[in-house]
């Protein structure tokens, strides 16, 4: 791993919680930490599996321009179910699960925008 964590800030920060806590669970994802403006400057959340944060999202507004993020996971199953739950949250489609062979020839995606327009992907690069 060459990140140790990644975040940034979004424009409602309830809304955005609620979303990537849904969009990120098929991943085995969860909010794992949360922290207070006295503790941090302003609100923020970890979500991560094996209780470390590794995704992060704060109060200090939208970030801009928009960014793309990647999460890798171990199944196709597990991008299409990050995909129908990430816009059952209020994402919007930007990508419906499927190979990217410009990538690699097993690169399967699928790509949303969260409520800030961020572009947020789940990967697999494993064969079915």
């Amino acid at each position: 791993m060459i990140v140790d964590h990644v975040g940034f800030g979004v424009a409602d920060y309830p809304r955005s919680k609620a979303f990537y806590t849904a969009a990120l669970a098929p991943l085995g994802f969860a909010l794992v930490m949360e922290v207070t403006p006295e503790q941090n400057t302003v609100w923020a959340c970890g979500f991560g599996n094996s209780g470390k944060p590794e995704f992060w999202i704060g109060s200090d507004g939208k970030t801009t321009p928009p960014l793309h993020i990647a999460f890798v996971v171990e199944t196709r199953a597990a991008v299409r179910a990050f995909h129908e739950a990430a816009l059952r949250a209020g994402g919007r489609d930007n990508g419906a699960p499927g190979l990217r062979p410009q990538y690699h020839p097993n690169y399967y995606g699928a790509f949303v925008f969260d409520l800030d327009g961020h572009n947020v992907e789940a990967v697999c690069h494993l064969p079915e």
